[in-house]
């Protein structure tokens, strides 16, 4: 079979992701393998593929793939979220472009706009996933608001309501007021913004002994003055003592309201007053509670000023926040502006300026679930890679709070609460059911009565905290469920860290409540992909490239390399397009590889038996390599494990081995060397593959045409620790292949200059089988060993190996010198930092053994290499 010249990715993704699908290579059913199961953190069904999602699902698809070639029954389960605001908003604008206003249509005819949006736009990102060559079992797919999962939803919120767990009552929550729904804490991004402080003066009811008419209070948001219901001090500030229970007058409105005092004030902060605005602010509402104040809320739920703020209602609170300045100033009550950085909450969804709002909402009690959720994480029944995430993950959940469950949208798991026109209210999931339990709780109750469902639906996380039992079918089969019982608990789970709290505890938590076991046994934390300056990637600041553009571009192998490559476990990742281009390159060379190894399989060959330590030397080679990965994926140290796959195919493979077994020109090939080359390129692909599905697949056929599976059915080796003194040989012959080149350059000899090599006599028995391989690579007339340094010889070291070449043409002894006495002297300064670190107590006393023990052979190195080098320079200057 003719090879093209390079690797066409595009042609050869085509091909064989459809061939895996036809041949249902990612399909699972339960057997008697052990299970390897992980489920996609559902993307939204509004989301495209970037780079985010690149380096998570790429991760999560060498995890698969190397799990399957291990011999596992691997299930990837793929989906997507309902995604209640970011859905909504998108529905919103949809109908915005076609003149149609949301609040103009019922909430059925809402759905079915919403429906048709979710049919048409959310599954894009899962055939995008297809692109990156993702091993997901499609048949699989789910969605958090298919039939059974919106069942299971429901029956969650009764159980627990049934428990006593979730209940209804009015808190301070986090109001988003372009969405107009409730946000939990963790759904508000805080960032500094620069704002100004206002000091405005509030004229007392009374002018006081020393002549003081007005008390000054400093606030960044003016626009809530109209709210304010009281002024609090410390009560052992001394400015203030006099005034405390006392009133003063609300700006513009006029209001009468007290001066109080409570040790909450921070007297230090502005001019020691706090203005208590309990609707809009929760601080100032637990002090309105404390001191029995009135709530006045000025805030409709869009950010406009409200009919009970009096003035301006129904503009703006931003435009409000101008204009009252204006109209202050105008009565002299605003005594200076000064400007002020302060920490804004914004939405996560909208990006709109966050407004605490009382409201009446639903709640789950967490403290009870969150106590059996810690303790398996700090106890690592469930590990947490990087282990640093368990210190985060304490403690949010040592100071949790109640959970806000209920958003004000029309899209998502609907509420069932019940409610008749008296206002009573019942927990059903049906109709039928709440008019039932209604009949039974109230005796007045008519069966004809109405009844209205709660308009409000469940916040999203509410739903994909069930996603690891509930994509196997928990809800309807929850005990003979043989796909749950087989899957469930998770392998693993690769998520980001943003989410620790949103989804990782609140999985842990409905596995430990529904199921009693942990939903997945690990969790690997992925960092935040960055472009070159160290920003996070946005569509605003511009720097998020076109994902699927540079698949096209490079190739899918070639984003995988290039996005694992630069991973360090758990960490942030720089993006650099310098990545793609390594991980092209490298594909080009294992293609070239592929064609030398054709070339080389037609070669005359001969049956006789030629040297074996190359082969042997890159059997062990192999076998070290493939042990580091399989303790470096262990860890989820992919990064360093495709480094180490890299070198080794790249270094030791193409750059040595494949040398070392070419034949000399007219010579025919050794066929049990290049059947073994085979092999082992055979056994590199399949090393490579969980990284780079693609161009191994490509080539893994290319090597035998007649082979019918797939390389994920072929099982891989995961290596042994290698014959130590095979592999010091392996590097012995690489370095002097390296310094005879570098001493052929130096000493300005062609590459074919006949040369004379000697080596150590007393390590004959060591270097002795090396012999085949080194006269051909260095071109030597003769590789002798010699006790003793022969007459012209030019010396070099490789390791502590004295070693030397002869040639006919003179030698320039004066630069031999020159670079003796430079080597010499580096020594020298290595050997003094070396020795002035063994001679420090503490790093002896404290350092591992091992570490000591290496510093001490750096040591020894040193000092007999110095000791070489003098002998040549005396041998140089006679």
């Amino acid at each position: 079979m003719e090879l093209s010249k390079n690797f066409n990715p595009q042609e050869a993704e085509t091909k064989w992701y459809q061939q895996w699908l036809d041949q249902g290579l990612f399909a699972s059913t339960p057997n008697e393998k052990p299970a390897y199961t992980i489920v996609i953190p559902p993307p939204n069904v509004t989301g495209v593929l970037h780079m985010g999602h690149a380096l998570n699902n790429s991760v999560q698809d060498v995890l698969i793939r190397y799990a399957r070639l291990k011999g596992f029954n691997t299930c990837w389960v793929p989906g997507t979220d309902h995604a209640s605001i970011a859905t909504e908003a998108k529905v919103v604008a949809m109908l915005r472009e076609q003149g149609i206003d949301k609040n103009s249509l019922s909430r059925e005819e809402f759905l079915k706009y919403a429906w048709e949006w979710k049919e048409k736009y959310g599954g894009i990102i899962l055939q995008q996933l297809k692109k990156l060559g993702c091993a997901l079992d499609w048949k699989r797919t789910a969605f958090t608001m298919d039939p059974d999962y919106y069942e299971a939803v429901i029956d969650v919120f009764i159980d627990l309501y049934q428990k006593g767990l979730i209940y209804r009552g009015v808190k301070m929550i986090n109001w988003d007021p372009k969405a107009k729904t409730a946000l939990s804490d963790e759904e508000v991004n805080h960032k500094e913004v620069n704002s100004k402080l206002y000091y405005v003066q509030y004229k007392l009811e009374e002018t006081q002994a020393d002549g003081t008419q007005h008390i000054t209070v400093a606030t960044v948001r003016p626009e809530t003055i109209l709210g304010d219901v009281a002024i609090c001090v410390h009560p052992e500030d001394p400015r203030y003592t006099n005034l405390i229970g006392k009133y003063c007058f609300v700006p513009l409105i006029n209001r009468r309201i007290p001066i109080i005092a409570d040790e909450y004030i921070d007297m230090a902060f502005g001019t020691g007053c706090l203005k208590v605005t309990p609707a809009h602010d929760i601080n100032d509402y637990n002090l309105g509670l404390k001191h029995q104040l009135e709530v006045i809320d000025t805030l409709n739920e869009d950010g406009t000023l409200s009919e009970a703020a009096g003035m301006y209602v129904g503009e703006d609170r931003f435009d409000v926040r101008k204009k009252i300045i204006v109209d202050l100033q105008a009565l002299n009550q605003v005594e200076k502006i000064e400007d002020y950085k302060n920490q804004v909450g914004f939405s996560e969804r909208t990006d709109a300026v966050i407004e605490p709002r009382l409201s009446m909402q639903w709640w789950c009690k967490m403290d009870g679930l969150a106590k059996p959720a810690l303790d398996v994480v700090m106890q690592d029944d469930i590990k947490f890679y990087p282990a640093k995430f368990k210190n985060t993950y304490r403690h949010w959940m040592e100071n949790i709070k109640d959970w806000c469950v209920s958003r004000q949208l029309r899209w998502g798991h609907r509420i069932p609460a019940w409610y008749d026109e008296q206002g009573r209210m019942v927990v059903a999931k049906t109709e039928a059911e709440a008019r039932e339990i209604f009949g039974s709780n109230y005796t007045d109750f008519k069966a004809d009565a109405a009844l209205r469902q709660d308009d409000d639906v469940l916040d999203t996380w509410f739903s994909s905290w069930l996603w690891p039992m509930e994509v196997f079918g928990w809800n309807k089969n929850k005990s003979q469920n043989a796909e749950l019982n087989y899957y469930y608990p998770t392998a693993t789970l690769v998520t980001a860290p943003e989410i620790i709290f949103f989804w990782v505890a609140r999985m842990i938590m409905a596995g430990l409540e529904y199921r009693q076991q942990i939903p997945f046994q690990q969790v690997y934390f992925t960092g935040i992909v960055r472009d070159k300056q160290g920003r996070k990637m946005s569509k605003s600041l511009g720097n998020s490239p076109d994902l699927l553009g540079l698949i096209d571009q490079f190739g899918a192998d070639a984003v995988r390399f290039g996005v694992l490559i630069s991973s360090p476990a758990g960490n942030d990742l720089l993006f650099d397009e310098a990545g793609l281009e390594q991980g092209r390159m490298f594909g080009n060379k294992l293609w070239n590889a592929l064609k030398l190894l054709q070339i080389l399989r037609q070669k005359e060959r001969s049956e006789k038996q030629e040297n074996t330590f190359a082969s042997d030397w890159f059997e062990a080679r192999l076998s070290e390599v493939q042990h580091w990965v399989e303790q470096d994926i262990k860890e989820f140290k992919l990064r360093e494990a495709l480094k180490k796959i890299y070198s080794l195919i790249w270094d030791d493979y193409c750059s040595w081995y494949l040398e070392w077994i070419k034949p000399g020109m007219d010579e025919p090939m050794d066929a049990r060397q290049i059947e073994q080359a085979g092999r082992y390129f055979e056994e590199l692909m399949k090393l490579l593959h969980p990284f780079m599905p693609f161009i191994t697949e490509e080539i893994y056929a290319v090597l035998d045409p007649e082979r019918k599976s797939f390389i994920l059915e072929s099982g891989i080796n995961t290596g042994t620790t290698a014959d130590k003194s095979l592999l010091q040989k392996g590097e012995w012959l690489k370095a002097i292949i390296t310094a005879v080149r570098d001493l052929r350059v130096k000493q300005q000899l062609k590459p074919k200059d006949p040369i004379r090599l000697y080596l150590p006599e007393s390590f004959r028995a060591q270097l002795e089988d090396l012999l085949p391989v080194l006269l051909r690579q260095v071109f030597a007339e003769e590789v002798l060993f010699a006790q003793s340094a022969p007459e012209s010889g030019v010396a070099f070291m490789v390791d502590t190996l004295q070693c030397y070449i002869t040639f006919e043409q003179e030698v320039d002894s004066e630069k031999m010198i020159a670079d003796l006495q430079k080597d010499y002297d580096y020594l020298k300064g290595f050997l003094n930092s070396i020795e002035k670190k063994l001679s420090n107590e503490k790093f002896v006393q404290n350092a591992k053994a091992e570490v000591v023990e290496a510093e001490l052979k750096k040591k020894n190195d040193a000092i007999e290499k110095m000791r070489l080098i003098e002998e040549n320079l005396n041998l140089l200057r006679k």
